[in-house]
């Protein structure tokens, strides 16, 4: 497996969660962005954030 591509820091600034509006971080070994706002994490498939809510994985409480 191969690791993923690291986000650009640019694209990370203007990202939002889609919910909340909120910031969101980037948590490289699950490939997915983090908004800890609406405890949703977004999965990046292929280099591409997919930032829809019924795509988020729901974070553990």
């Amino acid at each position: 497996m191969t690791d993923p591509a690291p986000i650009d820091p640019k694209l990370l600034e203007v990202l939002v969660c889609p919910l909340t509006k909120g910031p969101l971080v980037y948590d490289r070994a699950n490939s997915e962005l983090i908004s800890e706002r609406a405890g949703l994490a977004f999965p990046i498939r292929d280099g591409i954030p997919i930032m829809l809510i019924d795509e988020a994985r729901k974070l553990d409480a």
